[in-house]
């Protein structure tokens, strides 16, 4: 091969950036674009446009050197022509109230996971306010940061009237829940189902003293377990225990924990998360009542430390990694059709039972 036949070799198929600092001898000012790249690494702009793409039908070494090239000469596609040209931007976006509780980070990971693997980027916004107008302040800003439909992720009251302040053309989807009634799409966790087997479970042991430490006042989802333990009691011909208010922290369960302590009818406690569980239990176990041989405490989650917790905790886990997928195939669909059915598709739950809990004492 000539000299001139290598350097041009080379300039196809550059390495170690001697493409770039050539170019940039050129004193070329205008941003790098598709066709500088194209034209360094040696390749067709369909192909850089292939691999900006996420497209699967290039070569591993081409789109290895493709994304060198992109990185080196400062290249970042066109979001907008990329949406205009598709026709979206395979992107969701998602509102929540908070990161703090499992269930939402849970809810937030195997929704944005779900989406990657479907070519779907996920923009979150948190708003800390609760209400209306920060809701609908949140969706506004969301629609204009280019995304092609929008996740609500949460339970509150506040979303039965915020409906009205949604304007139409950009799909909504909730996973959370809601009042059934409620006129959008829906996808949760059965949170009646739940706390059947939560209280049924407790039941099945001989417990017939059986209160419970409730998540929010304003909670859906504290009212439907809730609601699904009384109605289990009454079914069973039992009138149901104490309710004590709760806000999900292990805090507030340890704090109805020390009244639970002082009331020796009481053999087993729901409570409606698995962190006012544990607080429970170490309320309880300062005390000095010994949990389960005196006291039953049953949980709702399955969070990932509830296996390691002393006595490890019996619980009702969520199947979130369903959630996930079911609201992204919604989300999906909708992306592709521009709206989202009217339906509440549930997720159901399951019971695991670990040393927390154990047969009424005698």
């Amino acid at each position: 091969m000539s000299r001139a036949a290598a350097a041009g070799n080379s300039a196809l198929h550059p390495t170690g950036g001697q493409h770039v600092r050539r170019a940039r001898k050129k004193g070329t000012k205008h941003s790098p674009v598709m066709a500088d790249v194209a034209r360094i690494a040696g390749v067709s702009a369909q192909t850089v446009s292939r691999v900006s793409n996420g497209e699967p039908n290039v070569r591993e070494e081409t789109r290895r050197r493709v994304i060198q090239v992109m990185r080196e000469v400062g290249y970042r596609p066109n979001v907008a022509a990329r949406a205009l040209k598709r026709g979206r931007y395979n992107s969701v976006g998602v509102i929540t109230f908070t990161l703090s509780t499992y269930g939402n980070m849970k809810t937030i990971d195997a929704l944005s996971t779900t989406l990657a693997g479907r070519g779907f980027s996920t923009t979150l916004m948190v708003t800390s306010e609760r209400t209306e107008k920060s809701v609908s302040g949140a969706y506004n800003r969301l629609a204009e940061e280019a995304v092609d439909a929008i996740v609500l992720l949460f339970e509150e009251g506040l979303i039965d009237s915020a409906e009205a302040e949604f304007p139409p053309g950009v799909p909504v989807l909730i996973v959370g829940s809601t009042r059934q009634e409620l006129r959008m799409p829906t996808v949760d966790v059965d949170q009646d189902q739940g706390g059947v087997l939560a209280t049924r479970h407790l039941l099945e042991l001989g417990h017939r003293q059986i209160c419970h430490v409730r998540g929010p006042r304003r909670g859906f989802a504290a009212d439907k377990r809730e609601r699904a333990w009384r109605r289990t009691l009454e079914d069973a011909g039992l009138r149901p225990g104490e309710v004590f208010p709760g806000d999900w922290s292990a805090e507030s369960g340890y704090r109805a924990g020390t009244i639970i302590a002082g009331r020796p009818e009481i053999t087993a406690v729901f409570a409606g998360n698995d962190s006012m569980a544990i607080g429970v239990i170490r309320a309880l176990t300062e005390a000095g009542r010994r949990v389960p041989q005196e006291v039953s405490v049953m949980g709702f989650d399955d969070a990932s430390d509830s296996a390691y917790v002393v006595p490890p905790l019996t619980t009702v886990s969520q199947n979130f990694e369903t959630l996930g997928r079911l609201a992204t195939e919604l989300v999906v669909d909708a992306v592709s059709s521009g709206s989202i059915a009217l339906q509440h598709v549930l997720v159901p739950c399951s019971l695991v039972v670990r040393g927390s809990t154990a047969p009424a004492p005698h």
